[in-house]
């Protein structure tokens, strides 16, 4: 089962490596591992999607590293994800607007052009993008980079109301 987890670290060298050693050591595949720089100044977030029956062990495992400071399992329907893609795509003069429309209706973004080929940038969900690929992968990708998973949690939008008189 895949989950996705959202790790708060400090910004120091190394701290890449020993959690992506850490989840290799217990087995778990990475599917997605995906850092950067947080609002905090010092403090890196990881949003690793790991595939692991029983995500318990890893997460007790991650709290051991001295540079982990909170770690989240975020809920698909309790976060926000998105990914990034690059996609270039081979075009016949025929083609060229089929492909344009199908990029449209995607909202991607059109990149680069040349005489045989569109580069699109799209961003989304990762259902998004694997959609997106199936639709233009019979006019022949000739290249694709994807990016990792982001997520962060979603705001609790429950309100809580104040009893009458208080």
């Amino acid at each position: 089962m895949q989950h996705t987890l959202s790790v708060l670290v400090e910004d120091k060298a190394g701290v890449l490596a020993r959690v992506s050693s850490l989840l290799a050591r217990r087995g778990f595949n990475i599917h997605s591992l995906a850092v950067g720089p947080t609002a905090e100044a010092g403090m890196s977030r990881m949003t690793i999607v790991v595939e692991a029956p029983e995500l318990e062990q890893v997460k007790k495992q991650l709290h051991k590293l001295i540079n982990v400071v909170k770690i989240t399992e975020l809920e698909r329907e309790r976060s926000v994800e998105r990914e990034i893609m690059l996609i270039r795509i081979s075009t016949t003069s025929g083609a060229r607007s089929d492909v344009l429309e199908i990029g449209a209706i995607f909202k991607a973004t059109v990149i680069d052009v040349g005489q045989s080929s569109i580069t699109f940038q799209v961003t989304g969900t990762p259902a998004k993008l694997s959609d997106f690929f199936e639709l233009v992968r019979a006019y022949g990708v000739i290249d694709m980079a994807k990016s990792g998973r982001i997520a962060l949690s979603r705001e609790n939008k429950a309100r809580k109301l104040k009893a009458v008189g208080q």
